[in-house]
């Protein structure tokens, strides 16, 4: 792992007391590297691992030519565009095996969903579409080219395809397609620990009695579902107050025991907590002013385990609820997944057309809780939730994704298109 003086000499123009967002994540992108312990694990305990190689398929998907529904499956050569088609039905293919029959000119079959296409017919009509008589049916002209409604063989996953790429992480449809192919069990990357833990004396863990000037940790628990949505190992050590051989014990602790430290509080400028001092004194760490709102003072860098000959990376967050979030999403899942070896670190952001008018200043990024919404036109449309408050969590059950307004932007017009980080999957 490189230190964080090597880090800030690749960057140019880095400076820690004014960087922006762009800049923090180039930065942990050079800090950290994707673990490369793997296990074998079954489908159904390999939601959302990250696999470690790539799926080629040992077989074709489908195996043969099928019918795409119900219907009565025929050559399509037959068809004339200005004459309904008069067919015999001469046998019915059930889904599961082959029907074994011949079928001449002037010919059908009956055939259901997914049942093998029988040789030398390309066609299925839906049976809602034509007219039966006895044992011919009629179809009428114009409503279907030859080839129409059949599932080619392999036209899913052929033989020897990559069908998962390493890197992927493996979501229900993954996980479907795989055992589509016959496999019941895939290699993926171990999985990342990560140890969290809130700091200071004015932190309330749940059942406390309330006491004047102190607030009940909603960290700890908007962390720990952020970390359980990404399927890491979570080790949660609680609140930690301003003690300074506790705080050395328990940042002693997470290093020994996770790849990843994450903290909340501690971390602003002239604190008069003992985090940012323990910190410095065990590990080599950044302490960063961000060019962005909400979340502007962040810590990060590394923790060595001298006896694994290794790191644990550590990320210390603001306090404030909100900014809390919105640094987790922005710069430390991204890099969590980076370690994770998934290739996808980022969800793509949408364009919305804002239905309000928002102040912003450039020379900072902004991420602004926003409810985006259908307009009856079929467009998207974002507002805000409107206090915009680093201490107001409410806006984030609220909010469905952030309005980020880039660093060089200004203020945005009603109508005016932003970009929207969706919460889906994330939160």
């Amino acid at each position: 792992m490189k230190t964080i003086e090597q880090i800030g000499a690749e960057l140019q123009g880095y400076d820690p007391r004014a960087l922006s967002a762009s800049a923090v994540n180039d930065f942990l992108a050079r800090l950290v590297e994707p673990i490369t312990d793997t296990e074998d694990l079954g489908l159904f305990d390999a939601l959302g691992r990250v696999l470690a190689q790539a799926v080629i398929s040992p077989i074709s998907v489908p195996p043969h030519d099928n019918s795409a529904m119900d219907g009565y499956a025929f050559s399509g050569a037959e068809l004339r565009p200005d004459a309904p088609l008069v067919l015999r039905v001469v046998g019915t293919a059930l889904a599961g095996k082959a029907w074994a029959g011949q079928v001449a000119a002037g010919e059908c079959v009956k055939i259901m969903t997914g049942a093998i296409m029988p040789t030398s017919l390309d066609t299925v009509v839906p049976q809602e579409l034509i007219q039966v008589t006895g044992d011919t049916v009629t179809i009428p002209p114009g409503l279907l080219r030859p080839g129409d409604n059949r599932r080619l063989k392999g036209e899913d996953v052929m033989t020897g395809q990559v069908a998962l790429q390493k890197g992927e992480l493996l979501t229900p449809a993954s996980l479907g397609l795989s055992a589509s192919l016959g496999i019941k069990t895939v290699r993926v990357f171990r999985q990342l620990k990560v140890a969290y833990f809130s700091t200071g004396d004015e932190i309330l863990s749940l059942g406390e009695a309330p006491r004047e000037g102190a607030v009940y940790d909603s960290n700890r628990y908007t962390v720990f579902g952020l970390l359980t949505r990404l399927r890491v190992k979570v080790i949660d050590m609680g609140v930690v107050r301003d003690d300074p051989a506790l705080l050395e014990a328990a940042f002693t602790q997470a290093a020994q025991q996770a790849d990843a430290i994450i903290t909340s509080g501690g971390v602003s400028v002239g604190e008069a907590d003992f985090t940012k001092t323990m910190m410095k004194k065990l590990g080599d760490v950044a302490f960063w002013r961000i060019a962005m709102r909400p979340g502007r003072p962040m810590a990060v860098g590394s923790i060595p385990v001298p006896a694994e000959h290794r790191s644990a990376v550590l990320f210390g967050l603001p306090g404030n609820p909100v900014a809390v979030m919105v640094t987790f999403l922005a710069f430390v899942r991204p890099t969590l997944l980076r370690m994770m070896g998934a290739n996808t670190l980022a969800p793509p952001l949408l364009r919305a057309r804002s239905t309000e008018a928002i102040r912003k200043k450039p020379g900072r990024t902004e991420y602004q809780r926003g409810t985006v919404s259908t307009a009856p036109d079929g467009s998207l449309h974002v507002q805000t939730t409107g206090n915009q408050g680093s201490g107001v969590l409410s806006s984030m059950v609220q909010a469905n994704g952030l309005i980020v307004l880039h660093h060089a932007q200004g203020h945005v017009a009603v109508g005016d298109e932003v970009d929207v980080m969706m919460f889906w999957g994330a939160i």
